[in-house]
């Protein structure tokens, strides 16, 4: 597709420019460039990929795109999540096999991750869907709403995702639940088989992904195996003015 090895795996790179929390986000400037370009530039660095493409349905988002050089397609505005603009993207790849999403706000995403992703999948051709986990030490974020939480089997396959802390540790204070029991932090990157996220696509939303407003519970509710690889990786997602003010307060 590129000129990468032949590996059959596309990254998909959603960027909307509506935003609650923050509109116009993909070209907010984060460390002297644009936040969607740094995402880009970091995924371009991964070594499994043959392809990375961006995904947007705004024109200036797309406009910009093109003038550093990046694959870019328009997507329905209507398309009600990135899942879904990776699947509109996903049909121009007959070839691919894996479609990885990487989200268009996370600008110091690391290749490794990536990398480390791509490998959940092709490793193990019988699963289905890849994510990323890493642990969580710090109280704060074990009790933050906004900090999604993930449990999985012993076979790294998740069992459910939650913005509360999960599990509930019996018999122990809040203060004290680190200590009993490893909870993890889910990193919001997601490898699927091509013929998976056709699939994903046409689902209706489920009553679990509404209470808890996490589309991947979705894919659970209709049994769909999501497989969980390790990362000691942090990252840094921008949500709001505030956190990009943070970011570009810190040298990297």
């Amino acid at each position: 597709m590129n000129g990468k090895t032949n590996t059959g795996i596309v990254v998909v790179i959603p960027a909307r420019y509506a935003s609650t929390r923050f509109p116009g986000k993909p070209l907010a400037i984060v460390q002297g460039k644009t936040m969607i370009q740094r995402v880009y530039e970091q995924a371009c660095k991964a070594s499994l990929p043959e392809m990375v493409v961006i995904a947007t349905d705004d024109k200036r988002i797309y406009e910009h795109a093109h003038s550093f050089g990046a694959p870019v397609f328009m997507t329905d505005p209507e398309l009600p999540s990135g899942t879904d603009r990776c699947a509109a993207v996903a049909v121009h790849f007959p070839e691919a096999t894996f479609i990885i999403n990487v989200q268009g706000d996370e600008p110091y995403v690391q290749p490794e991750q990536i990398d480390l992703l791509a490998s959940v999948l092709t490793d193990h051709p019988e699963r289905e869907i890849a994510t990323l986990a890493k642990q969580l030490y710090d109280p704060e974020l074990l009790f933050n709403t906004n900090v999604v939480k993930v449990v999985f089997s012993l076979k790294k396959e998740a069992l459910y995702f939650s913005r509360h802390p999960v599990p509930f540790v019996r018999g122990a204070e809040q203060g004290e639940w680190l200590e009993k029991q490893a909870f993890f932090k889910h990193i919001g990157l997601y490898a699927f088989k091509k013929e998976v996220l056709m699939e994903l696509s046409g689902l209706a939303p489920t009553s679990l992904e509404k209470s808890e407003s996490l589309e991947q519970l979705r894919w659970l509710e209709n049994g769909y195996r999501i497989a969980v690889g390790i990362t000691d990786i942090e990252t840094v997602g921008i949500d709001t003015p505030e956190d990009l003010e943070r970011v570009n307060s810190i040298e990297f």
